[in-house]
């Protein structure tokens, strides 16, 4: 398999900060949570198609997005993920025995692929076990052939749909608030891209007088591996076919007053095929309303 043609990063959404925002949980009517943020990864090794750890030239990858969620009603809550700045570079790959240029690095700037959701509360709003639906249309505003081979990516150039079952519940400790979620999800990928099961789970608790939550998290992808477009799609950005892993994360959020507050993230694929076998980073601002 070619390296520079099988190399694909964590597909991680970091952009929930708070128990307010995501989950089982919609927004309350005429209420919702901004949030702009920066996610990043830079990676000069991945995992294969066999899950083994090869070396690739540098690459990196740069989302500056604005996330939102605005309550219809107490049970109809619409999300939007915009990454209004995207940008995907490669390094110089160099000779190995002269030192000298082979291929010069490039880089691509634009927006990225945007998300659109409706989420549907399947409980009543105070209920313990909060349950919800959630459909999403990812629509593929991202240039998906940039650079003089074809191998920058601000999008996958297809148009999928994904339909998830969220479950949360909180509690106390004592003084403290805990909260759990989970998460299961079919994306059904167009233009011969492989259909997923995207999972999630996570832990959370509200410390220091209610100031700041501390967040872990499980995600994971797995493909079908239903689809015609060929494993060594001409990709080296966050959307290449037939990728999957396992990611552990956190993120702590802290809140300066009621309505704002900033967060800062971690996330790593502890496995994976056709991955960056390195970190993503985020960090945002937020707002309630």
């Amino acid at each position: 398999m070619n390296l520079q043609k099988s190399i694909i990063t964590i597909l991680l959404i970091t952009i929930a900060g708070s128990l307010i925002a995501g989950g089982g949980w919609p927004q309350p009517k005429g209420k919702g949570y901004i949030k702009l943020s920066e996610w990043w990864v830079v990676a000069d090794q991945h995992y294969t198609d066999l899950g083994r750890i090869d070396p690739n030239v540098t690459t990196g990858i740069f989302n500056t997005s604005i996330y939102a969620e605005y309550g219809l009603s107490d049970r109809l809550t619409t999300v939007v993920y915009f990454p209004f700045f995207s940008r995907s570079y490669q390094n110089n790959i160099f000779s190995g025995t002269t030192g000298d240029i082979i291929t010069p690095g490039e880089a691509i700037n634009g927006i990225g692929d945007t998300d659109i959701s409706l989420k549907y509360g399947l409980t009543r709003p105070g209920s313990k076990l909060a349950i919800a639906t959630t459909l999403t249309f990812g629509l593929p505003f991202g240039n998906n052939s940039g650079g003089t081979q074809g191998q920058l990516q601000l999008g996958d150039g297809e148009f999928n749909q994904m339909i998830a079952l969220d479950a949360g519940t909180g509690w106390e400790a004592g003084s403290t608030p805990f909260y759990a979620n989970a998460s299961v999800g079919f994306n059904n990928r167009t233009n011969e891209f492989s259909d997923e099961i995207r999972y999630s789970f996570e832990l959370g608790a509200h410390l220091f007088s209610k100031k700041l939550w501390v967040t872990g998290r499980l995600t994971g992808t797995e493909s079908l591996k239903n689809g015609a477009t060929a494993e060594t799609s001409n990709s080296t950005s966050i959307f290449a076919n037939n990728s999957e892993f396992l990611s552990i994360g956190g993120e702590l959020a802290y809140n300066f007053n009621d309505n704002w507050g900033l967060s800062v993230g971690v996330a790593n694929a502890v496995r994976g095929e056709i991955i960056f076998a390195s970190p993503s980073y985020s960090v945002g601002v937020f707002t309630k309303f």
